[in-house]
């Protein structure tokens, strides 16, 4: 059995999906459709910008997305068959890749969608107000447990619960410089702000999720094809209404992405394709099993290589 992963923000870079788009006319398709939907041409920035622009929240969540539509288009196109998938994820806006990988949602709206939604989570507060850290070292108890603690001071919540040495804390900016010195003193690792625009997966996203609330009422969906594992509750759904509730609460709400493995390897899950930029996701797979095996799919020469062996996989 296997599923399909899509990663979230920070996975970007200049250049991804171009091979694709060259080699592809599926995958370049897929960059036409989302420069189309939002009336500019987006592939340029992908592949020929600046990496701060790219960077830009309302710019990196349909760039990422497009790039994994364009990776799955070109493995489609070469014979792979998404009925061989037990179940789709996500991470973070990943998620809305996911439900266009599954036929939920049209690639156009995909991206319209996530245009909003970065936007929107860009201007749900002031510029250096909120900030969010990454613990390395320390579990989801300790670090909830600290938390706890200082959140009295500040609003500060866990936005990831990423794997068993992985967690990212999100909130105001003074409330979330406490947490990294005290988790520091209880023995992470390591304990660093990261280089984000805005204080995601928090309450501070609240004016976020009402705009993305009303976004998603407006936007039509279809059942998936493949059930999707939700990150806000680590269990699959094909509900078109249970989805568009949970999307609107992931705005806010912790990715439970360590408990999604978890229930795949439950569910006897042994293989997962990381479909688009970037390996993050199958680090953090290995982290939290290592029975299951992992393959990232970020270029054509990893799309030859997935169907050159697509007959073997389909018995898997």
């Amino acid at each position: 059995m296997r599923a399909l992963l899509f990663p979230g923000q920070g996975a970007q870079f200049i250049g991804m999906g171009k091979d694709l788009a060259d080699s592809s006319r599926e995958a370049m398709d897929v960059f036409c459709a989302v420069d189309e939907a939002l009336g500019e041409k987006l592939s340029n920035l992908i592949w020929e910008g600046n990496i701060e622009e790219l960077t830009l929240t309302k710019n990196t969540q349909p760039a990422l997305m497009a790039t994994s539509m364009a990776v799955l288009a070109a493995l489609n196109a070469n014979g792979f068959e998404i009925k061989t998938v037990s179940y789709v994820l996500g991470h973070s806006l990943g998620e809305y890749s996911a439900l266009a990988a599954v036929g939920c949602l049209s690639v156009a709206d995909t991206a319209r969608l996530l245009r909003i939604r970065g936007s929107a989570m860009q201007d749900a507060t002031p510029v250096g107000f909120g900030a969010m850290a990454a613990i390395l070292g320390l579990d989801y108890e300790q670090v909830s447990n600290i938390v706890l603690e200082l959140s009295k001071n500040g609003l500060c919540e866990i936005a990831n619960d990423n794997d068993p040495s992985q967690v990212v804390v999100s909130g105001e900016k003074n409330t979330v410089d406490e947490v990294i010195k005290k988790t520091i003193k209880a023995g992470a690792r390591r304990a660093v702000l990261l280089p984000v625009s805005a204080p995601f997966h928090c309450q501070l996203m609240s004016p976020a999720a009402e705009k993305m609330k009303s976004a998603l009422n407006d936007t039509k969906m279809h059942k998936p094809q493949i059930p999707l594992i939700s990150n806000i509750t680590a269990k699959p759904t094909n509900d078109p209404n249970e989805i568009r509730k949970l999307l609107v609460d992931q705005v806010t709400g912790t990715v439970q992405w360590r408990k999604s493995i978890l229930f795949l390897a439950e569910k006897k899950v042994n293989e997962t394709w990381e479909i688009g930029a970037g390996k993050t996701l199958s680090g953090m797979v290995r982290r939290i099993d290592k029975t299951i095996k992992t393959k990232g799919i970020i270029n054509a020469n990893d799309v030859t290589q997935a169907v050159e062996n697509f007959s073997y996989l389909k018995e898997v």
